[in-house]
C-alpha cells in the first residue's frame, strides 16, 4: 500500500517477519493503520535522502510480539523526543501532530506500547508490543 509514496522518496521497503508468529487480538484495521503511520513517517523522514525503511517482527521470550519500523532518516528530535507522541506536537512543516498520537493509543488499546529509540547511526527505529493470545488451558482429568 506504501509503495508508491516509497519509490516517490526513492525509499527502499525491507521487512524481516519472523516466521511462525503468535496470534494477537486485536483490530486488524487499526492494527494496519498504526503500522502504516510508522511506516510512512519513516518514508517522510526521508525525504531528502534515499534510504531504506525496515520493518522487523520477532517474539520476546515472555511471549509478545515486537514489530520495528527503522528508517535512515533525520533523527528524532533530541530536545523533544519525549513529546513526539503528544497530540497536536509535530517537527513536519505540514504535520498535525495526530499520527503518532493515534498509533500510540491503537497499541495501547490492545495491550502493547509503542516507544521509539535514536539509531547508532542516523535515523530512528518506532517498536511497538503486543500480547500474544492466550490459549485456553484445557481442562484437567479428574
Amino acid at each position: 500500500m506504501l509503495r508508491n509514496e516509497a519509490n516517490r522518496h526513492s525509499v527502499t521497503i525491507h521487512t524481516d517477519l519472523a516466521e511462525g508468529l503468535p496470534t494477537v487480538m486485536a483490530d486488524r484495521v487499526q492494527l494496519q493503520q498504526a503500522l502504516m503511520n510508522l511506516m510512512l513517517n519513516g518514508i517522510e523522514a526521508m525525504n531528502d535522502t534515499s534510504g531504506e525503511l525496515s520493518v522487523r517482527s520477532v517474539t520476546t521470550e515472555d511471549g509478545q510480539l515486537v514489530v520495528s519500523v527503522s528508517d535512515c532518516g533525520i533523527g528524532l528530535p533530541v530536545k523533544q523526543v519525549e513529546r513526539i507522541f503528544d497530540a497536536f506536537f509535530t517537527t513536519k512543516p505540514h504535520g498535525t501532530g495526530m499520527g503518532l498520537s493515534i498509533s500510540r493509543t491503537i497499541i495501547e488499546s490492545c495491550g502493547g506500547h509503542l516507544w521509539a529509540t535514536h539509531n547508532a547511526e542516523r535515523g530512528a527505529t518506532f517498536h511497538f508490543t503486543l500480547p500474544t493470545k492466550v490459549k485456553a488451558s484445557s481442562p484437567s482429568a479428574a
